[in-house]
């Protein structure tokens, strides 16, 4: 780190104190976005600030008082995780697309038009949450956020979170192979027959339906059958 200039700031306010550290933008951003693990490299300069740009230090009684210790790196993960980062542009941008694509795939993967029992393309999902105005956040979890978009736009297409039910049966061939995958897709049932073939109940989203279908199909070469009840 050459610099402040190369730096980006994260803050927090405590006891009526500021406390700011200095984070190198590209480690900052991917531990923030969940890339990086770890907080090695993280922190740009070992040091809490009351005020980055102007250079003065907090004190040691300030930061014992706001976070029970003074230990620079100990404030520094605190900081970061609860308080605000200050994103360049660019990675503000990359940000939020990255989380709006995240969230309109969980949507489509999760609701369905009740109209006509299928999914809503994506595509018509984005439009409605341009409509609704709808503000991504480019930390918050993606999950948290589908169900808050998911309210901004039931008054403008019809929304349905109504999961399917599929009965699936599989022959002894398969079955001890695919379990897994049954229960990543939600298998609610089963049953093993004396042959050692497997019967399950799956309570998918209709978004993920035709998925679900093209990945049992392949695990199997099509040896399987499936019902929609």
């Amino acid at each position: 780190m050459s610099g402040i200039e190369n730096t980006i700031i994260a803050r927090i306010e405590r006891q009526g104190e500021h406390f700011e550290i200095l984070v190198d933008p590209k480690a900052a951003y991917d531990y923030k976005t969940g890339a990086k693990k770890d907080f090695a490299n993280v922190l740009a300069f070992d040091e809490v600030f009351k005020d980055a740009k102007k250079g003065e230090r907090q004190t040691s009684s300030a930061l014992k008082k706001a976070f029970g210790t003074d230990e620079i790196e100990k404030v520094a993960v605190k900081i970061f995780q609860d308080g605000e980062l200050q994103l360049t542009t660019e990675q503000k941008r990359k940000a939020v697309t990255e989380k709006r694509a995240k969230v309109i795939a969980l949507i489509a993967a999760n609701v369905m038009d009740p109209r006509t029992k299928t999914p809503h393309p994506p595509a018509r999902i984005e439009k409605a949450l341009d409509e609704a105005k709808f503000h991504f956040d480019a930390f918050k979890r993606a999950e948290e956020q589908m169900e808050e978009a998911i309210e901004s736009i039931r008054e403008i297409i019809p929304i349905s979170m109504e999961k399917v039910r599929v009965a699936v049966k599989v022959p002894a061939t398969h079955a001890p192979r695919i379990y897994g995958m049954l229960k990543e897709y939600g298998m609610s049932k089963e049953e093993w027959g004396n042959d050692g073939s497997l019967m399950a109940l799956m309570e998918l989203p209709v978004g993920i339906e035709a998925e679900f279908y093209d990945r049992l199909n392949k695990a199997t070469a099509g040896q399987c059958q499936t019902r929609r009840l």
